[in-house]
C-alpha cells in the first residue's frame, strides 16, 4: 500500500486575506479551525454539526481551508493530521484569527 501523499500549501506570503475570511466564513470551516486551537488532531477526530454529512463534502471544507492557508493537512502514516497555521496567519495579519475564532463562540 502507497504512502498518504503530501498536498500542497500556500507559502506565508502567499496566504491573503479574502482567502482566509473567505475560508472563515463558513460555519462548518470556522468550527474545524476552532477544534484545532489546541493542537493538531486527526481528520477523522475532527467532527462537524452534521454527523451524516458526506465524506466528500467534509473533505472539500477541509481543502478550502488549507488553500487559503488556515490549516496544515499532513500524512501521517494512513491518515491525515491537520493543525492550525496560527504563526503563519498572525505573522501575516495580527490579531485576526484570535478575532475571527472568538467571534460568536
Amino acid at each position: 500500500m502507497s504512502a498518504v501523499p503530501e498536498l500542497p500549501h500556500p507559502e506565508r506570503a502567499e496566504i491573503t486575506l479574502p482567502e482566509v475570511l473567505f475560508a472563515l466564513s463558513d460555519p462548518e470551516r470556522l468550527a474545524i479551525a476552532r477544534q484545532l486551537v489546541n493542537g493538531p488532531m486527526e481528520m477523522a477526530a475532527c467532527s462537524l454539526s452534521d454527523p451524516n454529512m458526506p465524506k466528500s463534502t467534509k473533505s472539500h471544507l477541509m481543502k478550502v481551508l488549507r488553500e487559503s492557508g488556515v490549516i496544515r493537512n499532513d500524512p501521517q502514516g494512513r491518515s491525515r493530521v491537520l493543525s492550525l497555521r496560527r504563526e503563519d496567519l498572525d505573522a501575516r495579519f495580527p490579531g485576526l484569527l484570535d478575532a475571527v475564532l472568538a467571534a460568536g463562540a
